[in-house]
């Protein structure tokens, strides 16, 4: 019997979830691995990977096979699939080959470039590259426009976000921006009264690999399904069988370190439970890079710096580590808590971080709009941290502009997804709360099951069967509401 023309496009988008299984590999050994003089090479390689990809989905027959599995007797469960590989399918078909190629080699020359270029705080020599980065992404803003009817960067963002707009994030943001800088003031003026104990290091990586391992297993990490390096830019990255994630250590600070590995850990156990049956197909993947965030968000601040999950690692930090007057629960619980604006969005407090968060998402949607120039990046950046968080980065391009990896590869509407994911994260533990009253001893205690088996059943396993509004719908009883981020965040730094 010959394959219905649904089958046929399982095969085919099977086929591209194994070139997608290649790419990350290689993007994977770009950042930890490879040596420096291969960088050129790779990202002729890999650009040619993302043209075959490319070249696949736009195949005149992949959109007769869609035409003609719409008329088939799919079951609700097909149905919803091939609204996703439709989804995937448009989106590619909207865009030319030579477009994705130059993109890939612009973003890979960018990239490698710029760890060196950012360590000397050379914003001349990043800024050669960087023009060929913007000019691409706003042709790929402006193609995709053309059919959305979105903005250029609205477009960029609809990738990231599917249904998102800026009118919507605008609203959010603006709420945010009229009570975070008080809160922020309160929440240093309440520690400034408080006695807080420094760690004291050296703190040997190794002892910290080792930790943060025991962490990971703590967490439910499957090493069997993957690992844990070093990079420049902690990220999660390969795919479902196969997670990778990176984080990075200095022997002056185990704090951040742990915390970087708790974060990837939140994205790698989304990836790891995603549902076994469809991870190859669009369906079964994560359903937007919000949801993606409040997953590690969930783990990292949600879980990670709730004080019943400190008391429960602290005899693994003295383990690791060794004991300390700083590793009592309380003193920990005030490190990972302490309030200080300061230049490094990844490095940020929990409570200004929506501030990093805000000023990017400004940046980038005037850049990809055409209302700023490449060469005005550095001026307005300057402008908004000592607006937003009174920091004063003024010549300082490392810990400014140029600390970020995705404006490097082009990775223009990302962003935005930070704080949606913190705000995704804060609204479903506080679903968990009505469903645990005890939820922070049932923490103390070890007993993280509840919090696990919830996001395997709401969000893990659901993948892209659902619209995101509908996911949050469905897990939660109501769509997004920012209302339970502001008091999460009033709860932990006021009460």
């Amino acid at each position: 019997m010959p394959a219905t023309a649904y089958q046929q496009l399982v095969t085919i988008f099977t086929r591209l979830y194994r070139y997608e299984h290649l790419a990350a590999m290689v993007g994977w050994d770009q950042a930890v691995m490879m040596p420096p003089e291969g960088n050129e090479a790779r990202g002729a390689a890999m650009a040619e990977l993302d043209v075959l990809m490319h070249r696949t989905l736009t195949d005149t027959t992949l959109a007769e096979l869609l035409a003609a599995a719409s008329r088939e007797p799919l079951s609700d469960a097909e149905q919803v699939s091939l609204r996703e590989m439709q989804r995937q399918w448009q989106l590619a078909n909207l865009l030319p080959a030579s477009l994705i190629e130059a993109k890939t080699l612009a973003g890979s020359k960018c990239s490698h470039a710029w760890r060196t270029q950012r360590a000397n705080n050379d914003w001349d020599g990043f800024l050669a590259n960087f023009r060929s980065v913007v000019s691409l992404a706003r042709e790929e803003g402006i193609l995709l426009s053309h059919q959305t009817g979105l903005s250029p960067y609205e477009s960029l963002l609809n990738k990231y976000e599917p249904g998102m707009t800026c009118a919507e994030l605008d609203r959010i943001f603006a709420d945010v921006k009229s009570w975070l800088p008080a809160l922020i003031q309160q929440a240093m003026a309440k520690q400034a009264t408080e006695t807080r104990i420094t760690a004291t290091g050296p703190f040997a990586i190794e002892a910290q690999r080792a930790l943060g391992v025991e962490v990971m297993a703590l967490l439910g990490f499957n090493f069997a399904a993957g690992r844990l390096d070093v990079s420049h830019h902690p990220f999660c990255g390969g795919v479902a069988e196969d997670v990778r994630i990176t984080t990075r250590y200095t022997e002056a600070d185990f704090s951040q370190s742990l915390m970087g590995i708790v974060h990837e850990t939140g994205h790698a156990r989304y990836e790891q439970n995603l549902p076994h049956a469809t991870r190859h197909l669009p369906v079964g993947r994560a359903r937007s890079m919000g949801i993606h965030e409040s997953q590690s968000l969930a783990f990292e601040m949600q879980l990670g710096r709730n004080p019943a999950f400190l008391a429960l690692i602290t005899p693994l930090i003295e383990q690791h580590l060794g004991p300390q007057a700083a590793f009592t629960p309380a003193n920990l619980a005030q490190i990972y808590t302490q309030v200080q604006p300061d230049f490094i969005r990844v490095d940020a407090d929990e409570l200004t971080y929506p501030a990093h968060v805000i000023l990017r998402y400004e940046i980038e949607r005037a850049l990809i709009n055409g209302e700023i120039e490449p060469d005005d990046v550095p001026a307005l950046w300057d402008q908004k941290m000592q607006a937003y968080l009174g920091v004063d980065t003024t010549g300082n391009f490392k810990n400014g502009c140029m600390q970020d990896i995705h404006w490097t590869d082009g990775s223009f509407g990302y962003f935005p997804s930070y704080t949606l994911g913190a705000m995704y994260a804060a609204q479903y533990f506080a679903t968990l709360r009505r469903l645990y009253p005890d939820l922070d001893q049932r923490i103390g205690e070890g007993d993280l099951a509840p919090i696990f088996t919830w996001l395997n059943t709401h969000i893990w396993q659901q993948a892209s069967q659902l619209e995101t509004d509908q996911l949050i719908r469905s897990a939660t009883g109501e769509p997004l509401n920012p209302v339970y981020f502001r008091q999460h965040l009033e709860q932990r730094y006021l009460a």
